[in-house]
Parts: structure tokens; sequence; C-alpha cells
């Protein structure tokens, strides 16, 4: 696909699940492109949460492609998410209200635990009956008003280790937008402690964060890690990805037993 006037730059795939994203080099430089990313991108710049934005340029075809600089450095793995300063990162993102109100102005609602459930039990609607699946529907039923936050803010909502960078300076970015929503920052809270953080160690990683461990934060925090994990599951099934399904789903069955073993007795 032709980006540029001169022949100088070789442009290659960058990825992703979108197939919209793009390295560009010529001989001396090289930069992230994308094709259609949203305005968002200007305000996580500016707020210093992923890497620069250099430029932005219409193409004859209609379409919008934004270029960041190109960093130097790498993605974390598994051990560097339990780290303060992912912590720290996080947390500021969380507080950013221009966030929120650029993704306020792009026309997204707040996501609320009855607008999930409400999502979620039309797209089960639609497959065969699962017992793991009615499990989880019914506790997300169950403690809907229970786990609802009024403070709600922007939410990265896929905070996979591979889309945190740290570049040779030391400076972390989160980068991969494109699921963002507002929400209880228990969505990414939730993410972040069930994927990458012993039980043990929540307490000392969310001092990092600058919360508490309560039993409300508890509760919320497993209600979208059950929505999460039902989402996932039903995305991997509708694409024809029976692997990544069945893991999901074998995921739901230890988060059902989680359910009841650590809050049937207040709930249940």
């Amino acid at each position: 696909m032709q980006f540029f006037d001169s022949d100088d730059w070789v442009i290659s795939s960058a990825g992703g699940m979108t197939g919209e994203a793009y390295i560009a080099q010529s001989a001396d430089e090289k930069i992230f492109l994308k094709r259609n990313s949203s305005p968002f991108l200007a305000v996580l710049s500016a707020e210093g949460f992923v890497p620069k934005l250099l430029w932005t340029k219409r193409l004859a075809n209609g379409d919008v492609l934004t270029a960041q600089q190109w960093l130097n450095g790498r993605e974390l793995n598994s051990e560097d998410m339990t780290s303060k300063q992912v912590a720290k990162l996080l947390k500021k993102i969380h507080s950013s209200e221009p966030l929120v109100f650029m993704l306020s102005r792009l026309g997204k609602e707040p996501k609320t635990p009855s607008g999930i459930l409400k999502e979620l039990e039309i797209n089960h609607c639609k497959r065969p009956e699962q017992s793991p699946v009615q499990e989880a529907l019914s506790f997300l039923r169950l403690t809907a008003d229970h786990a609802d936050f009024p403070d709600k803010m922007v939410c990265h909502a896929d905070i996979n280790h591979n889309n945190w960078i740290i570049d040779h300076a030391d400076h972390l970015y989160l980068v991969d937008w494109d699921q963002a929503v507002i929400a209880d920052p228990a969505l990414d809270l939730a993410l972040m402690l069930y994927w990458y953080v012993d039980e043990k160690d929540w307490e000392r990683w969310l001092a990092y964060y600058g919360w508490p461990l309560t039993d409300y934060l508890r509760l919320r925090m497993h209600w979208y890690m059950l929505s999460q994990t039902l989402t996932l599951m039903f995305w991997h099934q509708d694409h024809g990805q029976i692997k990544e399904a069945h893991q999901f789903e074998k995921d739901l069955m230890s988060l059902n037993q989680y359910s009841i073993d650590r809050f049937s007795n207040d709930l249940l």
C-alpha cells in the first residue's frame, strides 16, 4: 500500500488484530504507522502514555494515517507486570481527566455492570447452553448492583504484557488502545491482578497503585474478571478459534469456583 510519495520507505505489517498497523523504515528513520486510528491518540500522546505522535495525514482514499515515534526498547514480560512502575502508570492513566473528556466527546458512554450484563445475555442467547456460562451469568446477575462503582475513568481493557513497552531511558508506555472504555478502574485491575500477580501479593501491588484491598474492590474485580472472560470466550468462539475458546472456558470454571469459595457466605 502506498503511504508516501517517495519510494525511499519500506512498509511492513506490524501485526495486531486489526491489520491496520505498519512499520515504515527509510535509510535513516523508522516510524510506527496506523491507519484510521482514533483522535483519542492525540490526547494519549500529549499525556505521555503512548509514544509521541509525529504527524497525521489524510490519504487520497479518505483514510487517515498517523505516525508515531519508534521506540528503541522492549515489551514487558509477565514478571515485569508486578512492578511498582506498572502500578504507578496505570493509576496515572486512571486519574486522567483529559482521557475521559476525549472519549466522552467521541461518543463513548460509561460502562456499567448492568449494561455489560445485558450485552452478555444477548450474546449468550445465540449459543448452545453451557453450564459454566450459566453459573457465571447467575453470579453476575446476583452481584451486578453490589459491583457498581460511581467513579468511572478511562480503562485500557486489554492490558496484556505485550502492550506495555519500556524504552532505553526507562520510560514506560501502554499502547494499543482500540478497546478503551469509560468504566470502573477495577476492570483493568482485575485483568492485571488475576493474570499477573499472585493473590498473596495483591495487597502489596495495590498499595503501589494507591488503593486498599477491600472486600468491595475484591467483588468488583471478580465481577469484571468473570465478565471479561465470558466476552473473550464468546469472541474466540465467533472467530472459530476453538482452542483459545476452550482455554477461556477452563478459566471460567476456575472463576466460578472462586465465586463460591470467596463470596458465597456474603452474597450467594
